[in-house]
């Protein structure tokens, strides 16, 4: 599936209280998102605490998830690994589960040059056939994508389609990226959407935010989308207290959970390891921003 534009969340992995998963609010929590007018779903991602799920757990997941969605908008998997037979046969596995993309980020633990990126991505684009977004993260990976190796990789790889851009400053990044893609790739936006609008008015085509403020950031880009500027600058400008808090290292997953749970969508705020936890001040300061206090 291709033309991805809009607000793509990247859902939540919910668990139990005995850190099981928790199938049910899973479920609940997709059903919320698509009803919120999410525009896609992203799976896995650093907000899912796909760093804490098993193989088998990762795929139990994409066989209840993927069908759940059943094509109403498209699911996009995160598939990337420190190794690059690894992230092929990680990449095959979502297509043929039903992923509609994948997210990839690039090896972090033994670090490559260009030409070695190049071949990463270029071996994973030639083993499956749905679109490939790059995903630019430095602050996670360590590992720096410059414009112009983004846009070569997207030209010489037939399945690199989209660039999430996480490297800052992003508003400056998206810029570059734009300037010299012509289109391809396509830019989204993430680290929870904090410069939403500065990189929408640069080039980019959306935004992956965690999955808690789904409806405000949807009617963020309804309203930027219909050219009332004004109204999307209002609107954003409420969320950027919680944004900010959830960008806290560490503990945002754990305020999303809790946002959810308050709001009756999930069950259970429980977090894995090493996923932080709020405490009993942390959880007081984030009531006072969900109330507007």
């Amino acid at each position: 599936m291709s033309g991805w534009r809009g607000v793509f969340p990247i859902l939540l992995t919910t668990f139990d209280e005995q850190g099981g998963l928790d199938i049910p609010s899973q479920l609940a929590l997709v059903e919320y998102l698509i009803a919120a007018g999410a525009h896609g779903i992203a799976l896995f991602g650093n907000a899912s605490e796909g760093y804490t799920l098993s193989n088998e757990e990762r795929r139990e997941l994409m066989k209840l998830v993927i069908p759940q969605v059943r094509k109403r908008i498209p699911v996009i998997v995160s598939s990337g690994h420190t190794g690059t037979d690894c992230a092929v046969a990680l990449s095959k596995e979502a297509e043929e589960l039903g992923a509609d993309g994948l997210m990839i980020l690039p090896p972090y633990y033994m670090k490559t040059d260009g030409n070695g990126l190049l071949d990463y991505y270029s071996a994973i684009s030639e083993a499956v056939s749905i679109p490939i977004m790059v995903q630019d993260a430095p602050l996670m990976t360590q590992v720096t994508m410059p414009a112009a190796l983004l846009v070569r990789i997207a030209k010489e790889t037939k399945n690199v389609r989209y660039a999430k851009v996480e490297a800052m400053p992003t508003s400056r990044k998206v810029s570059e990226v734009y300037a010299a893609a012509q289109g391809s790739p396509a830019i989204f936006g993430g680290l929870n959407g904090q410069f939403f609008l500065e990189e929408l008015a640069r080039g980019s085509v959306g935004t992956m935010p965690g999955s808690d403020m789904i409806p405000e950031f949807v009617s963020v880009w309804n309203h930027y989308q219909a050219h009332q500027h004004a109204e999307a600058r209002a609107q954003f400008t409420k969320l950027l207290p919680l944004v900010r808090f959830e960008l806290q290292p560490g503990l945002g997953v754990s305020a999303m959970k809790h946002n959810l749970k308050a709001a009756g969508v999930i069950a259970s705020t429980r977090v894995r390891h090493p996923t932080g936890s709020l405490d009993g001040a942390d959880l007081s300061d984030l009531e006072a921003l969900r109330l507007g206090k």
